[in-house]
């Protein structure tokens, strides 16, 4: 559920502020348990993101950084998402954080428990790579699969993916849900209407118990 909507103006500000409450948990479960980890998405949307991100000080040394989800692609692609946090986040003082990368990554599937994810929200309505249509959405949505991290194939997918489950996503300590422009504005307010989930995969985020905070601007 939407427990919260930021709005802004622009990309800088709502880039700024994502940034910051991003720290602030990750300092708080730094300060709680000795370690954090942060979960994140790939496309073009969050760069500027990343990028204010990495110029926080906080103890990033204690910091994991991994993704939601991922295109089966080397890091060579300029399609991976680990390419992508590579350049644009693990740098600056974040260049102390470890990555664990999904792609050839056999023990990607036992990354400790989120304490902060970043979701993305494509204009299909998909969300992690929980697609319409994916050969295993059914089961990636399912809370009693078991499964942490499963592959996804798609017809809107492009290549075939890795994808952490729906049930390891309720269970961030933080879900924050990051889109811009008005056409995913649309799309959400769409979402947010009744229909099937298998049409509109966010749904399963927006109608699950965990609280989502909502970052949007033009």
């Amino acid at each position: 559920m939407i427990e919260a909507e930021r709005i802004f103006d622009a990309r800088e500000a709502l880039a700024e502020t994502l940034a910051r409450d991003v720290a602030d948990e990750l300092d708080r479960a730094i300060e709680a348990k000795g370690r954090a980890t942060l979960a994140v998405s790939g496309g073009t949307t969050p760069k500027l993101f990343f990028e204010k991100l990495s110029e926080i000080d906080i103890p990033w040394s204690r910091v994991s950084v991994t993704l939601v989800d991922e295109r089966q692609v080397p890091e060579t692609s300029e399609r991976s998402n680990a390419r992508l946090v590579r350049t644009h986040l693990l740098r600056n003082k974040a260049a102390a954080a470890s990555f664990i990368p999904l792609a050839g990554n056999p023990d990607a599937a036992r990354v400790a428990a989120f304490d902060v994810a970043v979701l993305g929200m494509g204009s299909d309505g998909h969300t992690a790579s929980f697609f319409p249509g994916g050969d295993r959405l059914s089961e990636a949505l399912d809370a009693e699969s078991g499964k942490r991290l499963i592959e996804m194939t798609a017809p809107g997918a492009g290549e075939p993916r890795l994808t952490f489950t729906l049930p390891v996503l309720e269970q961030s300590g933080r879900l924050a849900l990051h889109i811009e422009g008005a056409e995913k504005r649309q799309v959400l307010k769409q979402a947010l209407e009744a229909g099937p989930e298998e049409d509109m995969p966010v749904r399963a985020i927006l109608r699950s118990a965990t609280p989502v905070t909502l970052y949007w601007c033009p």
